[in-house]
């Protein structure tokens, strides 16, 4: 049924011109979509195509595997050409590519990318959008931030406006430019999903989430605003499938504008450090500290000769504040500790046995590898015999030494049986290390401190597993 029969339908039937005029009303006070192409005609220039080589017998290139698509998909041949394997039995010197994105921050040659973009490359072209191709020097990188420095000799050229990400809102329209499988200068918009997002092994930068459609090529590419600012560095999308999934995650503007100013002015990016193994403050270890909601992180962990060690923190701490910046997750803390300055010293607020206190911290620099992680050994089956239903025993030196414990007290789990200890997650060969806020030296201790425990209450328990610690918490029910 073509549109104007559909008019004249609707025209004859009684109140028709009624229904119209509610029609174009609505219509005309509804909130428009957002028009992108100023913002896409303005920054395209300054958004590169960046192609990297890598030598194949160093081991260190990208391996890309050809999408399952149907053969007689009009994409199946250019993504099998793009895609292309090293033929077997090849020369070992033969030499792979990978695409990925970039853009423009100075006039005279500075362009951002993502490190994992440029790792291990051989050489580097970057591509503007007018055809314009240079070769690249890696100024400096950071694994950490994924974020690369990397130069090239130009001159006047166009760059692009850099934005505050700590402005953004979850809701508000965002755009990227990229290279998504080699297709230059593809634009894609959504929203900000949601910030200061923690992801595994990434806990020095509160990522940005959007729904942005990114997709392999798309890395270290640019995220805009609707003002035209950049606001972040596309770096990372959660997949099942290796293709997108409505889950995309940027390095905020700020972050990379401190990596940035580092790397050209150093050459390596220095980064604060507290010394603490913290951990989220769910709703019933609030209740075991005696807070009235889950706020902060915990502490589980000191690590000795550490800054946090020479201000005086303790294990069981919780923080609330850092420099004057409230922490509801414990995922707030590393960023702020990260851009902090080293030498400076900060005022750190905590909660210790319930009561609030300000700690004064002097940040050092983070160490070039994480602390040594030790792990736990399995033991007998005895029975458990006490209200908790756990079996525990001394850990003598061997022991230690050969777990690797830097702690001198403890008490190795044996055997959980059907009990609070099992309930609240304390398993076979875990490390107990304190219990409702008492350190437990030895079994005699461990005994003690269980058998005046209070029933029907939240209390935290300190274990160590796999050389990390980690607070539970046990409640023991009167009628146990």
């Amino acid at each position: 049924m073509s549109i104007a029969s559909c008019k004249t339908m609707h025209l004859k039937r009684p109140g028709a011109s009624i229904l119209l005029l509610i029609l174009f009303t609505a219509t005309a006070g509804a909130v428009s979509l957002p028009d992108f192409t100023p913002l896409v005609e303005q920054n395209s220039a300054a958004v590169v195509n960046i192609s990297t080589t890598v030598s194949a017998s160093s081991g260190q290139g990208q391996q890309f595997n050809l999408p399952d698509l149907p053969k007689d998909s009009p994409f199946h041949d250019f993504f099998k050409k793009f895609f292309e394997q090293m033929p077997e039995g090849s020369s070992p010197y033969q030499q792979r590519s990978s695409l990925g994105s970039g853009f423009i921050i100075s006039a005279d040659g500075y362009v951002i990318s993502n490190y994992h973009v440029v790792k291990d490359s051989d050489e580097i072209i970057v591509r503007l959008n007018d055809r314009r191709e240079y070769r690249a020097e890696v100024v400096g990188a950071d694994e950490r931030s994924d974020i690369a420095l990397l130069k090239i000799d130009g001159e006047n050229l166009p760059v692009v406006k850099i934005g505050d990400s700590s402005k953004l809102k979850v809701g508000e329209w965002v755009l990227a430019i990229g290279t998504p499988f080699g297709f230059d200068h593809s634009v894609t918009a959504g929203i900000v999903s949601a910030i200061g997002r923690s992801l595994p092994n990434e806990n020095y930068v509160p990522f940005i989430q959007t729904d942005v459609a990114i997709n392999p090529g798309n890395s270290g590419g640019p995220l805009f605003n609707l003002d035209g600012e950049v606001v972040g560095v596309n770096s990372q999308i959660y997949s099942r499938t290796g293709g997108f999934m409505g889950l995309s995650f940027a390095v905020p503007i700020n972050v990379t504008m401190d990596v940035y100013r580092q790397l050209r002015d150093e050459g390596y990016v220095s980064r604060g450090w507290l010394g603490v193994l913290i951990q989220d403050v769910n709703a019933e270890l609030a209740e075991s500290f005696g807070m009235s909601k889950p706020r902060g992180a915990l502490v589980a962990k000191v690590l000795e000769d550490s800054p946090a060690a020479r201000a005086g923190f303790e294990v069981g701490d919780i923080v609330t504040g850092f420099n004057n910046e409230a922490i509801h997750y414990s995922s707030d803390l590393p960023p702020m500790v990260g851009i902090s300055k080293v030498g400076e010293t900060v005022p750190v607020d905590i909660i210790r046995h319930g009561k609030q206190k300000t700690l004064r911290v002097t940040i050092a620099k983070l160490p070039d590898e994480d602390p040594k992680q030790a792990s736990t050994g399995q033991a007998n089956d005895p029975t458990a015999t006490n209200p908790l239903k756990v079996s525990v025993a001394d850990i003598s030196d061997e022991q230690r030494q050969a777990m690797e414990l830097d702690d001198d007290h403890g008490v190795l789990v044996e055997k959980t049986g059907p009990g609070p200890a099992r309930d609240a997650g304390v398993r076979q060969g875990d490390i107990i290390m304190m219990i409702n806020n008492n350190r437990i030296s030895d079994k005699a201790m461990f005994d003690s401190v269980v058998n005046d425990l209070p029933v029907d209450k939240s209390i935290p328990v300190l274990i160590q597993r796999r050389g990390s610690p980690i607070f539970l918490a046990l409640k023991l029910k009167g009628d146990t």
